[in-house]
């Protein structure tokens, strides 16, 4: 919603409450509760098997709700974070959208008019609450199609045990990576620093270095810039003086996924990596001393970090507009947004459930990232070519910093891919 018309609004809003009346904030307007209707409700499941399954959650939010809205039902089905995009898009294309997706994507279905806008569903108090650089992630066009449901960030992760041993204070410089790496390889170190590009998740791994060297997927004004000076000049480096120096381990980047290099690290064999929360309770469960840093970059620590996010969307195809609305206002509660996110060691996605996470003293290893999602790049998330220029990245993007490679060739190729992809919309 503009801030005029928001403004205007809420002017309305007090004027009635100076009347003595009440006025419903939610851009629904008229009675959800008209009637019995049954919301489709598709999820992913962020969860390691059925005893931290998410269909737990979004079964006791769906109980709630239909507890204070007794003419609505909600009917939850929750899939593999690895096949519900793939899913809801079978739906979609098959003429049966469910009325509510939390999934990874929302930019294909909002160019094609599939979805409500925020205005359409969300009250005004829960649109004012989302984090401002998670909402901006989620617009096309200035639109908010893509309602940020949970988030992570970046930091860079090393064995405090292993740097004890080598005498190495934390890096804040890609100087103090090469020369920190090389000690832990004299100290026989398996993987001195992971360099996961293999295809898992080759596309964030990415973005972190590129941040870090002062570029980014996107210039100024949002369009590509994938093969501009300063990314050919990141991964040059990376070039020689990691994966040339040997710094990397015995697997090659390009071959070695995001998971195999945390388990790495959880294993004791890594000295340095890039990593978020999940990764730190699970290396520490296994006796592992984690110290984190923001990521250093080529002169400095980083000023902003990698940010990812996963969205909710309302469909349109069925028409429960209003009552999608209220879904969303009691899906956004504090107490809601806080349970899903402490469940899955992430981050809540509006500014009263993270003052409440960083004020809580049990989540204090938690503080780091989240200082560092108000400052957070994200993905292109609103560009219905980025499916396309990932699925590049994550091809080519490995070989770019094979020894002998040549990475100006290789972004140049990945940036006439997205090109066309953008040609193509």
């Amino acid at each position: 919603m503009g801030e005029a018309v928001q403004r205007r609004f809420l002017g309305l809003t007090a004027v009635m409450a100076a009347l003595g009346m009440t006025a419903t904030l939610s851009a629904c307007g008229g009675d959800a509760e008209a009637g019995d209707v049954t919301l489709k409700l598709v999820a992913a499941d962020y969860g390691t098997g059925p005893e931290n399954s998410s269909e737990k959650y979004w079964s006791g939010v769906a109980a709630g709700f239909e507890k204070e809205h007794p003419g609505i039902k909600v009917d939850v089905t929750v899939l593999h974070w690895k096949d519900v995009d793939r899913e809801v898009a079978e739906m979609v294309k098959a003429g049966d959208a469910p009325d509510i997706a939390q999934i990874g994507a929302y930019a294909d279905y909002a160019k094609a008019g599939k979805l409500y806008t925020a205005d359409e569903t969300l009250a005004i108090r829960t649109t004012a609450n989302f984090l401002p650089g998670l909402t901006d992630a989620g617009k096309i066009n200035g639109t908010l199609y893509g309602l940020p449901f949970v988030a992570s960030t970046r930091l860079l992760f090393y064995n405090e045990q292993l740097f004890d041993q080598a005498g190495l204070d934390a890096p804040e410089t890609w100087d103090d990576i090469r020369s920190d790496a090389a000690a832990l390889k004299a100290k026989g170190v398996d993987y001195p620093f992971a360099l996961p590009l293999g295809q898992e998740e080759a596309q964030a791994e990415t973005l972190m270095w590129l941040l870090s060297g002062g570029g980014g997927y996107t210039d100024d004004v949002g369009s590509y810039d994938i093969d501009s000076a300063e990314n050919v000049a990141t991964f040059r480096w990376l070039r020689d003086n990691l994966v040339g120096e040997g710094l990397t381990g015995p697997v090659a980047p390009g071959k070695l996924d995001r998971a195999k290099a945390f388990e790495a690290f959880a294993d004791g064999k890594v000295g340095m990596l890039n990593g978020h929360p999940t990764l730190m309770d699970k290396a520490e469960a296994e006796g592992i001393k984690v110290g984190m840093v923001p990521l250093p970059g080529s002169d400095g620590p980083t000023k902003g970090s990698m940010g990812v996010a996963d969205w909710m969307m309302g469909f349109k195809e069925n028409g429960h507009r209003q009552e999608i609305g209220s879904f969303f206002d009691y899906a956004y509660s504090d107490e809601n947004v806080l349970e899903f996110a402490e469940s899955y060691d992430l981050l809540p996605v509006t500014g009263s459930a993270s003052a409440a996470m960083e004020a809580d003293k049990k989540h204090k290893k938690l503080r780091p990232f989240l200082a560092a999602l108000p400052n957070s790049t994200f993905t292109p998330y609103g560009k219905t070519s980025w499916a396309t220029v990932s699925d590049a990245i994550k091809k080519k993007i490995g070989s770019a910093v094979a020894p002998g490679s040549n990475p100006e060739s290789i972004l140049g190729e990945v940036a006439a891919e997205a090109t066309r992809a953008e040609a193509a919309e």
